[in-house]
């Protein structure tokens, strides 16, 4: 590992697996300072103690990102312990699939709460702090790529999406608005190897055999190594949107043209 260090501070909801972990792993091999953050005390904690152990700086805090209240704690102890934030990954995430009317409110509430509002929570939380500290910083919400086309027994997990998607480009129209130095990315991955399914509790015949197929999907996806890399190069580039799967492009042209055509949509599986 080479000794020299980077010095920007990255913080990472969700950091404990999948994305997060990815992300979290290929920031310590550029020698970053880390805040890990996510509600697995367990993993959190074994994930900061390996990363700790090659040398890295390490902050982890156990973090529900679906109370403001924990975000603002996690803000102040990056601030306590590194004194800013360069790099800020708004990244936990959980999977729900089912027909959008066998899901019960409390499933629904739950992935509003962790997948939306823990995105809000994340930018109400450190956005002030970025635009006061007046120098770069860049700001990466995880979506999905059914942020940018639907599938049929995803419903929350799809609404969930799309607004994070609508919220990064608000954000960015935002920041340009302001002149800020403060960029944003979308990451909208397909399949990636992650224990996303494992937060699944399909609904009804049809959602369970998707949730089978996505669970394959999933268990054969890119490996969070070569996302992160891919993540990284991007920002490096300055891009706002991430799309690590480009073969979905087929599926959201034609959703667009659909639009555009005022046709009635139909659902095509991507070539990812």
């Amino acid at each position: 590992m080479d000794k020299q260090r980077d010095g920007r501070v990255a913080v990472i909801t969700g950091a404990a697996s999948g994305i997060g972990q990815g992300l979290a792993e290929h920031a310590a091999r550029l020698r970053m300072r880390l805040v890990l953050a996510d509600r697995d005390e367990l993993r959190l904690r074994a994930l900061a103690q390996r990363l700790r152990a090659g040398g890295v700086e390490v902050l982890e805090q156990p973090t529900d990102v679906a109370r403001g209240e924990a975000l603002d704690a996690l803000r102040d102890a990056t601030l306590e312990r590194f004194g800013g934030v360069d790099l800020l990954f708004n990244n936990a995430g959980v999977m729900q699939t089912g027909a959008s009317w066998e899901l019960d409110a409390a499933q629904w509430r739950r992935m509003l709460d962790i997948n939306l509002m823990g995105v809000i929570n994340g930018l109400r939380s450190f956005m002030p702090l970025l635009l006061e500290q007046g120098r770069p910083a860049h700001v990466v919400n995880t979506a999905s790529l059914a942020g940018l086309v639907c599938s049929p027994f995803m419903a929350a997990y799809t609404v969930t999406k799309q607004a994070v998607v609508a919220l990064s480009e608000v954000l960015h129209y935002e920041m340009a608005a302001l002149q800020a130095p403060i960029s944003v990315s979308v990451l909208c991955p397909g399949p990636v190897a992650s224990r996303i399914m494992t937060s699944d509790q399909a609904g009804g015949t049809a959602a369970g055999e998707l949730g089978a197929l996505l669970a394959a999907s999933i268990e054969q996806g890119m490996s969070t190594d070569e996302l992160a890399r891919r993540v990284f190069q991007a920002l490096a580039a300055g891009r706002f949107w991430i799309l690590p799967h480009p073969g979905f492009k087929p599926n959201l042209l034609a959703r667009q043209q659909s639009i555009l055509e005022e046709t009635n949509p139909v659902f095509q599986m991507a070539e990812l």
